[in-house]
């Protein structure tokens, strides 16, 4: 969604990211999911990630606008499926994007987590915006870019009291969390999960997701997620990425022989790379 907004020319440098088009110019995130559907994929993130209420309230809304705007990215990417669905006859899927608590601190923090916050805090950020996303009828929530076991013990219970199918992705870095958490100790938190359907990793590099879904799909017994950014970092004082990256699709052979089944890109993987993933993975 990120860097797809920024090809059409958006700004998204400050705190609300992708979030300030909902409120700015909705029919541009209507059109970003259009365009991934079209290119092939099957199911939507919605724009929520780093929507939040402490953020969104900061950002000048009443609490009332707040939480309209959260779910209205449930609707925004409904819109585009529809739409796509009644030209082409496919059943497209809405997932709600559940991002961390670090997200709505727009300074890096997700990919560090260990955050020095109460688990009390953790629940007091994560309940409201569950609720408010599950009132909006997705198909699934998104728990992505967990970078930290403490906060997925947060979120399991949170999940399994609200009972919409969830998947959950961790963020990941040389076989760890971004925490430096063994993988073995955070996936086994998901195990026994009755809202989380599958399990995995989402915005790491490449390269380290082939060991994520094994462990995932060994210690859970659950379906795999892969859905990697292009191996870049993020610089959070200039909300930008740095370093060199690519994007295989040739890699997801292997994530499909792990157990992954719901593979996609995150962060700087555009609709053309989708459209080339779905390629690889449906000849």
């Amino acid at each position: 969604m990120s860097n797809a907004l920024e090809d059409r020319g958006h700004d998204l440098s400050d705190d609300l990211w992708t979030a300030r088009l909902l409120r700015d110019d909705p029919a541009e995130i209507v059109a970003v999911h259009r365009a991934y559907f079209e290119a092939g994929a099957d199911v939507a993130t919605t724009a929520s990630y780093q929507a939040s209420m402490p953020g969104l309230i900061r950002a000048g809304l009443s609490d009332e606008a707040a939480a309209g705007l959260i779910r209205s990215s449930v609707h925004r990417a409904r819109e585009a499926a529809e739409a796509v669905a009644a030209s082409t006859g496919r059943e497209l899927l809405v997932a709600a994007s559940v991002g961390p608590y670090g997200a709505a601190l727009a300074d890096g923090s997700e990919y560090r987590g260990r955050y020095g916050v109460s688990a009390a805090t953790l629940r007091d950020f994560h309940a409201p915006r569950l609720e408010l996303l599950a009132s909006a009828a997705p198909d699934l929530l998104a728990v992505e870019t967990i970078p930290d076991l403490d906060e997925a013990e947060v979120l399991v219970p949170l999940l399994d009291a609200l009972g919409v199918p969830a998947w959950f992705s961790y963020s990941v870095s040389g076989g760890e969390t971004r925490a430096g958490q063994p993988l073995l100790a955070a996936y086994e938190v998901l195990a026994g999960s009755t809202a989380v359907v599958a399990a995995g990793v989402n915005c790491s590099a490449p390269a380290d997701v082939l060991t994520a879904v094994e462990t995932a799909v060994s210690v859970t017994g659950k379906p795999g997620v892969a859905y990697p950014n292009r191996g870049e970092a993020w610089d959070a004082r200039s909300h930008s990425w740095a370093g060199q990256g690519a994007f295989d699709p040739a890699l997801a052979t292997t994530w499909v022989e792990a157990g992954a089944r719901l593979i996609g890109g995150c962060c700087r993987v555009g609709p053309a790379d989708i459209a080339r993933l779905a390629t690889t993975l449906l000849r």
